[in-house]
């Protein structure tokens, strides 16, 4: 027999032709206490930082993360508060530096726009993890929970009603 088996070829190609999923991030939004607080410490500092009006918005982490092509190819970063997942943030860029102490970090940067998500409970952890696209929580849309008490969603979330 020996030949290729025609229809594994057409699988994989098929396969082959679709488009990737976007890869995501999650990082805990430590010390926020819902999205409003969230959007206003990202204000005061763009203000402390001296940004300019349009500049994308940059958080700090240690490690850069290795599939960046995979996360800026439509990912975004998933903001865990109060151990509840609540919003998103689109990627735009990792930029790498060392600090005055000769530490590497990264500034993940991302657009200042904030999604809220439907919320999902997560367990606390150091630092930021991948998220595949297929976990990723839908957008919320007016008339959703995002219209709700954070605390109110999350309790909500947590007993398994929303």
């Amino acid at each position: 027999m020996g030949g290729k088996c025609l229809k594994c070829v057409a699988v994989a190609q098929l396969v082959m032709n679709l488009p990737a999923m976007p890869l995501h991030l999650i990082k805990l939004a430590v010390g926020v206490h819902d999205l409003a607080h969230l959007k206003s410490l990202q204000a005061q500092r763009r203000k402390q930082r001296g940004m300019a009006p349009r500049a994308p918005h940059w958080v700090y982490t240690r490690n850069t993360p290795k599939r960046a092509a995979d996360l800026l190819d439509g990912g975004s970063l998933y903001w865990i508060i109060k151990g509840v997942m609540r919003c998103r943030q689109q990627l735009v860029g990792f930029e790498e530096d060392i600090d005055d102490e000769g530490r590497k970090y990264c500034r993940i940067k991302v657009k200042r726009a904030i999604v809220a998500t439907a919320p999902v409970a997560f367990k606390p952890f150091q630092g930021w993890r991948y998220m595949e696209d297929k976990r990723a929580p839908p957008d919320l849309s007016r008339g959703d929970t995002a219209d709700m008490p954070a605390d109110m969603a999350a309790e909500l979330k947590r007993l398994g009603l929303l």
